[in-house]
């Protein structure tokens, strides 16, 4: 199981963006992550770069893997359906359910995310 931003176990560095002219100033080798944007995603999938990309439904998932998007974060319920069809269609993405503290991990990991990412990481 993923955990991105829990404090016992070290995780990527992130870098979040609202723009394509923010990933100019992010952190080397960091994984950007954004809000689900078409522009931003067909521009970090054609250069290459490592993101992440929280949306909102399952639509925007299926977009996410097919434009190699490395997680897909959603609100937990959204989680269930989306890891449910990247089983199916053995999505490359991993899905990442918002969490707001480690109390939450039990519950994510029985219903068989693949990981959980810390909300206040994706605070601006």
């Amino acid at each position: 199981m993923i955990l991105i931003g829990d404090n016992l176990v070290p995780s990527e560095n992130l870098s979040f963006i609202d723009s394509i002219a923010d990933i100019e100033y992010t952190i080397a080798n960091s994984t950007v992550v954004f809000n689900y944007d078409e522009n931003l995603l067909l521009y970090s999938s054609k250069n290459d770069i490592e993101f992440a990309v929280v949306v909102e439904n399952l639509t925007q998932a299926i977009y996410c893997n097919a434009l190699n998007s490395k997680y897909i974060i959603c609100e937990k319920r959204l989680a269930k359906n989306v890891q449910k069809v990247a089983e199916n269609y053995i999505f490359d993405s991993k899905v990442l359910a918002i969490i707001e503290d480690s109390n939450e991990i039990e519950k994510i990991a029985l219903n068989e995310i693949d990981g959980v990412i810390y909300s206040n990481l994706l605070d601006k």
